[in-house]
């Protein structure tokens, strides 16, 4: 149970490191973009043409670039569903674990007390001899 837990710990802890290096490749992109375009406003009229060719080139590769993003998003995001669905069903088994511990002590309880079976500190079980 704890490597189960562990593995979906590291897993999420994954996801959300490569999220955030989406978020900070996306921010960059866009503060690149924003510069590109700040300076081609401060330029000439010659270097102005060039820069507004470049600044679409530039534009052309933003968005493929966040298309690539948003893929890898949605991605991670099928990954996280699935994660979540993984971990719900970790928790069912749990639960269904813990009931059925439940019911052998209830069961061990009922026969100690009808003096049935004996169980001693060390929690080995014994058989009286009547």
């Amino acid at each position: 149970m704890k490597k189960h837990g562990s593995a979906l710990f590291a897993a999420f802890l994954i996801t959300l490191i490569v999220g955030v290096g989406m978020f900070v490749i996306g921010g960059n992109a866009i503060i690149t973009n924003s510069v590109t375009s700040a300076q081609a406003a401060t330029s000439s009229n010659s270097a102005q043409t060039a820069a507004n060719s470049s600044t679409a080139n530039t534009v052309t590769v933003d968005a493929a670039q966040l298309q690539q993003l948003q893929n890898l998003v949605s991605q991670y995001q099928q990954r996280e569903q699935q994660y979540q669905q993984q971990l719900s069903d970790a928790q069912q088994q749990i639960n269904q674990a813990n009931q059925s511990l439940q019911q052998y002590q209830q069961l061990l309880e009922i026969l100690v007390s009808r003096g049935i079976i004996q169980v001693d500190q060390q929690g080995r079980i014994y058989l009286p001899r009547n």
